[in-house]
Parts: C-alpha cells; structure tokens; sequence
C-alpha cells in the first residue's frame, strides 16, 4: 500500500518506445506519476493535454511527468504522436504496478461491475518520498491542484 510521506514502491517500465524506465531514473526530481483508465478515451485525453499545456510549469519546477495505464506500447506511442504529449508515458501490461500502487479496483458502470485503474496521481520528491495521493482524480482543474502541491514542497 502507497502512503503519504513513505518511500513509493519502486518500478521498471517500458516507455511508448520500449525503452525500461525506472522510477530510480528520476533521483534528485520530483515526479508527478499518474495513473489513467485509457489511451484516445475522453477523460484521459483532456487529462494528458491538461498535463502538456502545463508541462512548462512542470520543468520549471524540475518535475517529470509520466503517465501509466495498462494500454501497450503501440497504444501509448498513437496516443503520444496523436497529441504530441511532451512526457512520458509508461506501459503496465501485466498489471503489476498498477496492483503496487493499489488503483487495480473494481469499478461499475451501466451496473456492470468490472476491473480498471481508478484515476490517480501521486507527488513523488526527489527523494523518492510520496508527497501527496489524489485518489479518484476529477479530471478538470486537477494540473492545477499538482501544480500548487509541487510549489508547497
């Protein structure tokens, strides 16, 4: 289970390129890693254009970003070219880090009860240390939010 003001659980991933990405790569940065449902759906997409327009005021506060879901890499690398995403995205296939970080849940909707990542985001420093957890992200105003929490730390 992922807590506030722990270490966060470290991981390895492959980007939209194939290329392993660790959480470890990111030591002495801030990363705003955050979980979403799917590649080219309504909500993702406003959420990781929120997260491009944004993404000069990430860099300025030596911030990376990098987006999981369960989507492949061809899936992440449509997705990234399709909206020119200037940050990371990261393929967990095998549900692994997904179920690590505890956003795996059982969701419903029309009444059908099925499994998927709860939209979240979690403020990791530079020390690996979880800063802040929103769960059950609403996507509007969320960058926001990360953004006046990265300038609290």
């Amino acid at each position: 289970m992922v807590i506030e003001g722990k270490k966060a659980p470290a991981f390895s991933l492959p980007d939209s390129d194939g290329k392993k990405v660790s959480l470890k790569d990111f030591e002495g940065k801030n990363v705003v890693l955050y979980f979403y449902p799917k590649d080219m759906t309504s909500g993702c997409t406003a959420e990781a254009c929120d997260f491009k327009e944004a993404h000069p005021d990430f860099k300025k506060l030596k911030t990376v970003v990098l987006g999981v879901s369960i989507d492949p890499q061809k899936s992440h690398q449509k997705f990234r070219d399709k909206y020119e995403l200037p940050f990371t995205l990261l393929s967990d296939e095998d549900k692994k880090v997904v179920e690590k970080y505890g956003v795996w849940k059982e969701k419903s909707m029309y009444g059908r009860k099925y499994m998927g990542i709860e939209r979240t985001t979690l403020v990791i420093d530079g020390q690996g240390i979880v800063k802040k957890i929103f769960p059950k992200v609403k996507v509007t105003g969320h960058v926001q939010e990360v953004l006046k929490t990265l300038k609290e730390i």
